[in-house]
């Protein structure tokens, strides 16, 4: 008996385009994380323009939870080796990510402040908020959803 945790293989997927939407859904992801941390700092001030309850600590804390779960997310959707645990984390991090923009997105739709970025690209590329935000966000977690369903770490039957 070791100590140590030990990575193991991700499973087969049941599908093959339940592997190409994991692979999808990552590339997604890696856009929006990289583009969020390009200016992390602009980023973090975006999130304070929304007027979240909270002000300035939860944009921040919102910011690091949003481009952490982004990141940690991509080893389970691209079948990297990790310990069963890890795994079931990073799956969990798949769906966090799509269900904080959601909420985001429709926070800001139902406020009226004048937001010029909806920040899933971060600071740097513009991209207007608006009802299509929130669909996009659906769309985001049907795509967590289905590569989790393909690649689920537990035993397949």
């Amino acid at each position: 008996m070791s100590i140590f945790v030990k990575a193991t293989p991700a499973p087969k997927p049941r599908t093959t385009d339940a592997k190409k939407m994991a692979y999808f859904y990552a590339i997604i992801l890696s856009i929006f994380a990289l583009g969020q941390l390009f200016a992390f700092n602009d980023f973090i001030t975006l999130l304070d323009s929304f007027w979240l309850p909270g002000d300035m600590p939860t944009a921040t804390l919102l910011g690091g939870v949003i481009v952490a779960s982004e990141v940690f997310a991509i080893p389970f959707l691209i079948g990297i080796a990790l310990s069963p645990l890890m795994r079931y984390f990073s799956m969990f991090l798949s769906w966090l990510a799509p269900a904080i923009w959601l909420f985001i997105s429709i926070w800001v739709n139902l406020n009226l402040n004048a937001i010029t970025n909806i920040g899933f690209l971060g600071t740097k590329i513009s991209i207007t908020p608006g009802p299509w935000a929130i669909l996009v966000c659906i769309a985001l977690g049907i795509m967590s959803t289905w590569s989790s369903w393909g690649l689920w770490p537990g035993k397949h039957k």
